[in-house]
């Protein structure tokens, strides 16, 4: 993921691929990676459903329920899972399964069930035969609550009397501990019957925070107790009846006395305390449990609406496209998380579902042309939350943008540093380019204005923090031994190597990063100049200028062909192939004449495996294809890929890697990419081969369609020129035409069909209000 804070890896040999444990590269004492996932199960093993809102976020079985299997299911609120078993029974049977999904729109689950075969006492024939009771779940978040109601409907012909149970449980396990860390000291949780209708548990951490899931039941249930409640329903032939949970998850501190936040941090606690939708509402308590579930339904469906009004949509030719684009857009929209200064899109579920700088930028920059409120929100927020001091601990330095913040216990009491993080050596650098991409696309220089002291203390922290040794290329070094080793995007303990396999020491210059520096200053130089401080101007270009040259001088390896991975601490290459030289293309900084060997790189049988570009190439020392950085396919890698290719002209190479990231697209559940899938080589009649802990839905993976989209069309939005302009578009084969309607310039609205004939793309406008021009260029 964009800022990953760990890595989950998998060492093994097999007959096709060459492993890092054949080249004797890991040490037989050799630990597990920092803040690993474990996993004794794959998150492919059986559907699981997401659903969230604001700051909470649920992870289900295809049955609507949590519990039945270990696993991350739960309902989690600020990285605590606050609800780690619900489940139904009707009869102490669990109920058949008929269907499951996710609504179009991410905004509930419905789930269709039905009573199996039951016998009530052992040995006794059938008493209820299945297929008779019909029972209609749905699920919702919102505002810090899960909604639960079940339906029942009676098709016999008889009156039916049933027993429905439910059973629960809160463990108020850390988001970490739920990955796999180990704690050896825990606060006290209890669990109390409040009345007929509500249990509640309550957890007093050792962070001096009280953490509080109060379960509602409607109507009142025949027994309650902490841990189940059981409901005796009786149905006539045609009668149908329903039943409510709602589960409330609210947090509030112990004691006036606890320590505040770190000084790094403090706007960040403060923007996420403030984020609209992250607490709980307190209902009429005087309301039927069914009232408030239909208020609460409706509220949901008018947010969902309001959020998305204005957007720019596509509809193409291909309906599984479409099909896996409406997947795309619900994603954005249901990670978008509302914070005092825009939305913001939490990173992925179940392991981010938090801020994360680096992932948040990319997303919004790959969003921008669909919807610049993505980037405002992003700039806005990362501005509020900058580092403003040093801060070891932290990995914090004036100026520096945040890597990811946390809210759970073992953060809040620094068990793990993630509560304020700022190691990440690219989050600063794509904050400027996020700043200047928003600017081009929208013409607000007003968001600008206000955030350019932000802006100028992000280039400062460039050239002072950044360049740790003066020689004009940004390199990282964590100051902290619990912070993370490696902090470019992939930040895997062992992503960056050298070709025999061993591992870059530090400090680490990383070659995509000193592109985004390059882009950063360019458009910072453009920026400077519209607010006038022109010698400002000057001086970022011609440092872009000089940073270009030195950096084709000193990453540029022609015994591999493309660009290093890296610079070491020694200033030595780290002559391995990757898809970091795709981001050099991405940002403008690879001379013309290099783009096309790393285009043929990239696009090799060692890098390009019929699905995507590979992170590490085929062949390289420590590559695996089940690895987190190491041999994977990520799909917000490629669009980053597959964007730079466009720049240089490369258009047929781009359309390649959006075709194989759509024919991935098909074989997963509700066409939704996930965050990464393994390497393994394209075989005929077989799939892609899934990673076993990867997040879904995961943002930048959401946002990257429209990033392919946009580098096969060359879309160009240029505010400042008032035009729309297709740069030598090309569709790839399995579209045949695009609309895209309500596509936004200013104050100007486009709809825009492009059609293609043979390898020729017409462009075609079909309504326009505005003066905006629009056209297509060769």
């Amino acid at each position: 993921m964009a800022a990953q804070d760990d890595a989950a890896h998998l060492h093994a040999d097999t007959s096709e691929e060459r492993t890092a444990s054949k080249f004797g590269l890991l040490d037989a004492d050799e630990n597990l990676p920092q803040y690993h996932i474990e996993a004794q199960a794959s998150l492919v093993e059986r559907p699981l459903r997401a659903l969230k809102y604001g700051e909470a976020f649920a992870v289900l079985d295809s049955y609507g329920d949590i519990g039945w299997y270990p696993g991350p299911e739960g309902l989690y609120f600020q990285d605590t899972r606050y609800l780690s078993r619900l489940a139904l029974t009707i009869e102490d049977e669990r109920p058949m399964m008929l269907s499951s999904a996710i609504q179009d729109d991410n905004g509930a689950l419905s789930v269709d069930l039905t009573t199996p075969d039951i016998r009530l006492d052992a040995g006794d024939e059938t008493a209820i035969p299945r297929e008779l009771i019909a029972i209609e779940r749905t699920k919702f978040l919102f505002k810090g609550a899960c909604y639960d109601r079940i339906g029942l409907r009676n098709y016999d012909t008889r009156r039916r009397r049933l027993r429905i149970g439910v059973t629960f449980d809160a463990d108020y396990r850390d988001l970490f501990e739920v990955r796999g860390s180990d704690r050896t000291n825990r606060g006290k949780r209890t669990v109390e019957r409040r009345s007929d209708t509500e249990v509640q548990f309550r957890y007093a951490g050792l962070d001096e925070i009280v953490r509080t899931t109060s379960l509602h039941f409607g109507p009142k249930p025949h027994t309650l107790e902490p841990g189940k409640a059981e409901f005796v329903v009786e149905l006539a032939p045609g009668a149908n009846t329903s039943l409510f949970i709602r589960v409330l998850c609210q947090s509030h501190r112990a004691y006036t006395s606890a320590p505040g936040p770190e000084k790094a941090g403090e706007a960040a606690a403060a923007a996420l305390s403030r984020a609209a939708g992250s607490l709980a509402e307190q209902p009429d308590r005087h309301a039927s449990e069914g009232r408030i579930f239909a208020r609460a339904y409706r509220d949901n469906r008018r947010d969902q609406r309001q959020i998305t009004a204005g957007i720019t949509t596509i509809i193409s030719s291909n309906d599984q496209f479409n099909e896996g684009l409406c997947r795309a857009t619900a994603d954005l929209y249901m990670l978008a998380t509302r914070t005092q200064e825009g939305i913001y899109p939490f990173a992925g579920i179940p392991w981010y579902s938090t801020v994360f700088g680096r992932d948040g930028i990319i997303t919004a920059m790959m969003a921008l042309w669909i919807d610049p409120n993505f980037g405002k929100g992003v700039l806005r927020f990362l501005a509020a939350t900058q580092a403003k001091e040093v801060d070891p601990a932290a990995d914090a330095q004036p100026g520096k943008v945040l890597h990811e913040t946390r809210r759970g216990e073992m953060a809040m009491l620094g068990e793990v540093p993630f509560r304020h993080y700022y190691g990440t050596i690219d989050g600063t650098p794509l904050f400027l380019m996020l700043a200047a991409q928003y600017h081009e696309v929208t013409g607000d220089l007003d968001t600008i204005r206000a955030i350019w002291p932000q802006l100028k203390l992000a280039l400062d922290w460039i050239d002072t923090y950044g360049d740790r040794d003066g020689d004009g290329f940004v390199e990282y070094a964590r100051e902290t031994e619990q912070g993370l080793a490696n902090q470019g995007w992939k930040d895997s303990h062992d992503s960056i190597f050298h070709a025999d396999g061993a591992m870059a020491k530090g400090p680490i210059a990383l070659c995509e990063v000193q592109g985004y520096v390059y882009a950063a200053k360019r458009g910072a130089a453009r920026l400077a100049s519209l607010l006038g401080e022109d010698d400002l101007s000057v001086r970022l270009s011609a440092a872009a200028n000089t940073l270009r040259e030195n950096f084709d001088k000193a990453f540029w390896c022609e015994e591999i062909g493309t660009y290093a991975l890296a610079l070491d601490g020694a200033k030595r290459q780290c002559a391995v192939r990757s898809s970091n030289t795709g981001h050099a293309l991405f940002t403008d900084i690879a001379l013309p004449e290099r783009a096309p060997k790393v285009a043929a790189q990239l696009l090799s049988n060692d890098g390009f495996n019929g699905w995507g570009i590979r992170t590490i190439a085929k062949g390289e020392a420590r590559y695996n294809p089940m690895s987190y950085h190491n041999g994977s396919i990520w799909p917000h890698d490629n669009a980053i890929c597959a964007l730079g290719l466009a720049r240089y002209g490369l258009k047929d190479e781009a359309a390649q890697v959006f075709e194989g990231m759509f024919d991935t697209s098909l074989y997963y559940d509700q066409k939704r990419l996930p965050e990464l899938f393994c390497g393994f080589m394209r075989r005929r009649q077989r799939g892609p081969v899934s990673y076993p802990v990867a997040c879904s839905p995961q943002a930048w993976a959401a946002a990257a369609p429209f990033a392919f989209l946009a580098a096969c069309l060359g879309l160009e939005l240029d505010h400042a020129r008032n035009r729309i302009r297709f740069r030598n578009p090309v569709l790839p084969r399995f579209l045949e035409a695009v609309e895209l309607f309500n596509l936004k310039l200013g104050d100007s609205r486009a709809d825009i069909r492009l059609h293609r004939h043979g390898h020729d793309v017409t462009v075609a406008v079909t309504r326009r209000v505005g003066d905006m021009q629009i056209s297509m260029l060769k």
